[in-house]
Order: C-alpha cells, then sequence, then structure tokens
C-alpha cells in the first residue's frame, strides 16, 4: 500500500506513514500514525492517541509513550492544541527549563500558562526538541517545513478550518514571524477522508463556492442511487422543512478535502514538486484508520507530528 512518497514502518507492533520528501531532511522528525497496535479497546481498538470518551485515559497515555518511544522523540517537549476547526495557529517556543510558551504569530506577548492547550488548529515552531502534535480521525493532517530556515509546523483542517483557509494563513505566518519563502516551503498532506466517503451538504457547497472561485474542483458528484422509499415520498420530507429548503441530512456533493487544501498550498505560493501526498482515506479503511464520520463519532484518533531534532548540526 505504499506509494511513490508515503511509507510505511513498523516497529513494535506499531505502524506509522512517512513522506519520503520528509524523511530526506536529516534534522527532521515527522510521522503519521495509524490505529495499528496500542492497549485501547472497542470502539476506539488500537492505536488510541487522543482523550476522548470511548477510551481510558491511562490507555491513550501508555498508547502515546509507546508511539513517542518508536519515534526516538521521549524526550522532546509535546506541543499541542484543543483543536476548534478555527483557522487560528500558535508559535511555540521552549524556554530553558524545557517548558513550552505558545504566542499568537504577529505578537510577542506568550499566552499565560495553564494546564490545557490553548485552542487552535496549528502550530509552528523553530525551536529544536519541541514536537508539535494534532489529532485527527477524518480531517486532513498537513505537516509543513521550511528546510532552509528550519521550521516547522502542523495544521489540522477540516472542512470549516479549510474553508477559513487555515492554510493559506499558516503558510502567511510562516513568512511574517520566520521570513519563510513558500516556494521552499515543503508539505505532505496525510490521511484524511477522500470524496469518495465525505457527503457533505448544500449548506457546506455553497459555502465554498461564496468563497472559492475554484470551489467547482473541490467537489464530485453524487453517485448514482437507485430511488428509495424517500425519494419516493419527497412531499413528506419536504413540509417537515421550511419553504425552499431541502432536508438537512441530503447530501448535495462529496467533498475533496486534499484537494482543497492542495489548492491553498499552491495560492500561498508552494511549488507542485514539494507538495507529498497519500490517497490513503480514513474511512476506507477500518483496520488502519479512525474513521469519525465511518464510526459515528465514538472512535479514536491518530496522531500526526513534527519536529527538530536537537543533536543535529548538519
Amino acid at each position: 500500500m505504499d506509494s511513490p512518497t508515503f511509507q510505511f514502518t513498523s516497529a513494535a507492533g506499531l505502524r506509522w506513514l512517512s513522506s519520503a520528501r520528509l524523511a530526506s531532511i536529516p534534522w527532521l522528525v515527522h510521522a503519521f500514525s495509524t490505529r495499528r497496535g496500542g492497549l485501547s479497546q472497542p470502539p476506539a481498538a488500537g492505536l488510541n492517541l487522543g482523550f476522548t470518551p470511548s477510551d481510558q485515559r491511562e490507555l491513550v497515555e501508555e498508547n502515546r509513550r509507546r508511539f513517542y518511544a518508536e519515534l526516538k522523540v521521549s524526550g522532546f517537549a509535546m506541543a499541542a492544541v484543543r483543536q476548534t476547526h478555527s483557522s487560528q495557529s500558535f508559535i511555540v517556543e521552549r524556554d530553558q527549563q524545557n517548558r513550552l510558551a505558545y504566542r499568537s504569530p504577529g505578537t510577542e506577548t506568550t499566552l499565560p500558562r495553564a494546564t490545557d492547550p490553548p485552542q487552535a488548529d496549528g502550530l509552528m515552531t523553530a525551536d529544536p526538541g519541541v514536537l508539535l502534535t494534532i489529532r485527527i480521525a477524518d480531517c486532513l493532517p498537513l505537516l509543513l517545513v521550511d528546510p532552509s530556515r528550519r521550521i516547522v509546523a502542523a495544521v489540522h483542517a477540516g472542512w470549516r478550518g479549510a474553508l477559513a483557509r487555515i492554510v493559506e494563513k499558516a503558510i502567511g505566518d510562516l513568512r511574517r514571524d520566520f521570513g519563510s519563502d513558500p516556494r521552499r516551503l515543503v508539505a505532505a498532506i496525510g490521511p484524511c477522508i477522500h470524496a469518495c466517503c465525505y457527503e457533505v451538504g448544500q449548506e457546506v457547497v455553497e459555502a465554498f463556492h461564496g468563497s472559492f472561485a475554484a470551489a467547482d474542483s473541490f467537489f464530485q458528484p453524487l453517485p448514482e442511487r437507485s430511488p428509495g422509499w424517500a425519494d419516493r415520498h419527497t412531499v413528506l420530507f419536504s413540509l417537515a422543512c421550511p419553504p425552499g429548503h431541502a432536508p438537512e441530512h441530503v447530501p448535495a456533493g462529496r467533498l475533496d478535502l486534499p484537494g482543497v487544501v492542495r489548492h491553498q498550498l499552491l495560492a500561498a505560493g508552494l511549488v507542485p514538486a514539494n507538495i507529498d501526498e497519500t490517497d490513503l482515506c480514513t474511512a476506507c479503511l477500518p483496520d488502519l484508520f479512525f474513521s469519525h464520520r465511518r464510526d459515528g463519532g465514538s472512535t479514536g484518533r491518530q496522531c500526526a507530528a513534527i519536529g527538530i531534532r536537537e543533536e543535529s548540526t548538519d
């Protein structure tokens, strides 16, 4: 199941994906986890790396310990955010006590220290020994690297974040705060739900058409279906809706989330050859990935992680 740009690695019963383009950078560590291995039980069976109601905290903590140990990042400071499907990112810095500080791009003021991480959907750092982590179970994980300036970023993009242009905004933050040249950035688009499994309603279709001139390319037509009971009795459903509105559960198209993110990367100035992408769909592969949509919300989380190794001087 390997592709020319992504490969699987297996160790100690765990399995994860890496981008060939990112793996060629000697001072970089990164990975996209799968559900293979781990201690969690159904409905989050396997290597669940997210604290969810579907699992026990101590099992998730042990899953994380095992995963980070195999990545050889146990000494890193682990950075995370409470993901809210926003367009907000934070710069993460490390002090002499190895404590993490978060600040908004374009500012010099760090957030007050708190027990819980801040709410956002993107992280970036220039500090070695900091591991940026995001959790996903259908949303798109994006890892960004500036090889020239040694900057890394991790972005969580669901349809709401993609609609709010979180990818373009994150690249704008890298330009302003770190002087990154988008033409030199390298991006890796990890496993997420693909258009084959991502039916969305008319409100989502209209929202993208209202924000992107290229929105027609973001959607695929719905597959042909044989008329069912609901199709033969549409008047019963239309009576339950406000005038001029279709029932909310009726899909209007299939969203190509990787296509939206790829469009934003190119619009922000990335070179096509510097974008790695896997075609693995989280909803299609229950033996490999957790999927919020497929599993009805009661499931685990994969992790995408990226950091700068401290010992490297290359």
